[in-house]
């Protein structure tokens, strides 16, 4: 349990906060920056982080952030470590898809205590605390029941660096079209393990994520009732860049199709 209740209020305001420069954004004629080939970067994505690592650094000092923008976390990691994704989809959003949020969590002595993933589009909240459960604009949320994946709906996403790497990518993918009722891919890992938590996807895998990318929707599905590992079945490593997050009832089924393609 976070101990201190500004926390879960600020991680609240930030993210409501972000939200609005998001919609002052959102389907604008604003630049659009390449990071790499199909990487980008736009001005909602700068402005977010500064404001949110500006707010961090006025009510806690001492409290280290790591975000996806501005690298690596400062000052030298406590035990205090805000994680920041300020635009989680910022291909969706570039393209006017309104598909994208801005991901926040806050680790204490090494462990994820508390996540806030906000929808600015959809005005969906979503608000884990650990050992408190999983809220969606105050509503608990329970992850789905299905027990077999013929009958469940997954979700996943490619990285960047699909062109160089994309057959075992197509390959997995394949695999689950052939196992489950259905694919899909929204474009924002965040707001896809927020959607597991809430029962509208019964599992999630990806790989080449960041820690911004899963840290609070983990922490959602975990609070949710659900099951997150990386692809060997073990504890989830933010720094391990693959996970899989699943009601629980068919986290096995889904390990079982991952590990069935050769890497």
């Amino acid at each position: 349990m976070v101990p201190d209740p500004r926390y879960l209020a600020t991680a609240i305001d930030a993210a409501l906060d972000v939200g609005r420069i998001h919609r002052r954004h959102f389907r604008r004629d604003v630049p659009v920056r390449k990071k790499g080939p199909i990487d980008l970067v736009t001005p909602a994505d700068l402005e977010a982080e500064r404001a949110f690592r500006s707010r961090i650094g006025r009510t806690f000092p001492s409290h280290a952030v790591l975000g996806e923008e501005a690298g690596g976390a400062t000052p030298a990691e406590g035990r205090w470590r805000w994680i920041i994704d300020p635009l989680d989809g910022t291909t969706n959003f570039a393209h006017g898809l309104a598909l994208f949020t801005v991901s926040i969590a806050l680790e204490v002595d090494g462990r994820l205590e508390l996540a806030v993933v906000y929808d600015p589009v959809g005005e969906e909240l979503f608000v884990a605390e650990r050992g408190l459960g999983a809220r969606l604009n105050g509503r608990t949320l329970r992850v789905s029941d299905r027990a077999v994946l013929v009958d469940s709906l997954v979700c996943t996403g490619f990285p960047y660096a699909v062109r160089d790497g994309r057959h075992r990518q197509v390959q997995v993918f394949e695999a689950f079209l052939g196992r489950s009722r259905a694919v899909r891919r929204l474009g924002s890992a965040a707001l896809d393990l927020c959607y597991v938590a809430a029962g509208r996807f019964d599992g999630f895998w990806e790989e080449e994520l960041h820690a911004w990318d899963v840290a609070a929707g983990a922490l959602l599905v975990e609070e949710a009732g659900g099951q997150v590992t990386g692809y060997d079945g073990g504890a989830l490593d933010l720094f391990a860049r693959h996970i899989v997050a699943t009601n629980g009832r068919i986290h096995g089924a889904m390990l079982d199709v991952i590990r069935g393609v050769p890497a």
